[in-house]
């Protein structure tokens, strides 16, 4: 089972009095997404009910049927007193593994285009991190890897666009 608790990582947790969506829905919601999303790792031990309540300040009752409805549906897997834990094939394991691996395809596929580039590593890391910074810049500025945009029509026939047209 994993080393570091759930209790240890800096989840957030939102549960909101006001919405219409019941407290025990909104923490079954949001596990289902961290452990979806691979923010919460197979094999991760949950806190207990009563610690996840206590940081909650909702009843224990509440936490209990969360976790409840997530067992029936095989997202975590209770084992009595030694915890509550992700499940180590929970149901939406395959898109967690199409998504890591299409994310390390597009870090080759950035690593190859720097090195063209002549970029080294640090810089190629800058430019990353520069990039989730920025998020108000248009992001195709390089024109070598635009791809084939048969939608685009340039009725100028000089590569302009519209007022109106976008690039997509």
């Amino acid at each position: 089972m994993s080393d570091t608790p759930f209790e240890d990582q800096p989840l957030p947790f939102l549960i909101s009095d006001r919405s219409p969506v019941p407290p025990y829905e909104q923490i079954r919601g949001q596990l289902t997404v961290m452990v979806s999303s691979g923010r919460l790792l197979p094999n991760t031990r949950l806190p207990t009910i009563r610690a996840l309540a206590a940081r909650l300040d909702l009843a224990p009752g509440t936490v209990a049927r969360a976790y409840r409805e997530l067992e029936a549906d095989g997202t975590i897997i209770g084992q009595g007193r030694r915890g509550t834990f992700v499940a180590s094939e929970p149901p939406e394991s395959e898109a967690v593994a199409q998504r890591r691996s299409r994310l390390r395809a597009a870090a080759f596929t950035f690593r190859d285009v720097v090195t063209r580039l002549g970029v080294d590593e640090h810089e190629a890391v800058e430019a990353i991190r520069d990039a989730f910074a920025d998020t108000d810049t248009d992001t195709d500025t390089d024109t070598d890897t635009d791809t084939d945009t048969d939608t685009d029509t340039d009725d100028h026939g000089d590569g302009s666009l519209d007022d109106d047209e976008t690039m997509l």
